[in-house]
């Protein structure tokens, strides 16, 4: 038993008001125009990244990044490995506490297989001034098809806080001629 029932038991017999049905209909429309939007933006706005994810180990993925900076180191940057793979290769990103390993040197207009992981907690991967957005998870491998259309050096920032020292975690990327 309600406190103040309505005066009539079939409520939904009563006229909606104008003004209600006016705003009623405005959301259903911007629902749509939105859903639809949402569509059109995936296929012709190319801001959704297409990737792909596949279970790992984080000692298995870090192997694989430490056999690739092994083949392709070309220098150091305050004791990180800049390394420089072959077009068309597979390029492996690790995230860890406050780091991004290796420094990655790639070819503009040249396509390469990225595989981002995190050996510890969740991460973020932000491209700047790209914006690429990931979130990056232990135990999976993030795998994105990329060509670097600018040549330069961009920053790879973690955008989800994983602990005291998140805001020093900043990478570097560059793409060369």
């Amino acid at each position: 038993m309600a406190i103040s029932p309505p005066s009539e038991r079939i409520w939904w017999n009563q006229p909606v008001p104008r003004t209600e049905l006016v705003w009623i209909i405005v959301a259903f429309l911007w629902g749509l125009v939105m859903f639809f939007m949402m569509i059109y933006w995936h296929a012709a706005g190319e801001q959704n990244l297409s990737n792909e994810a596949y279970r790992t180990t984080p000692q298995a993925f870090a192997q694989k990044a430490q056999e690739m900076a092994e083949a392709y180191t070309v220098r150091e940057e305050a004791d990180i490995p800049v390394v420089h793979p072959p077009p068309d290769s597979d390029v492996y990103l690790i995230a860890r506490l406050w780091q991004w390993w290796p420094i990655l040197e790639l070819e503009k207009d040249k396509n390469y297989r990225l595989h981002i992981s995190s050996l510890d907690w969740q991460h973020g991967f932000s491209l700047q001034p790209v914006n690429i957005n990931l979130q990056i998870h232990p135990g999976y491998d993030m795998v994105l098809t990329v060509r670097p259309t600018e040549t330069g050096e961009f920053s790879v920032v973690c955008n989800e806080f994983c602990g005291i020292g998140h805001h020093n975690m900043i990478g570097k990327m560059y793409v060369v001629e």
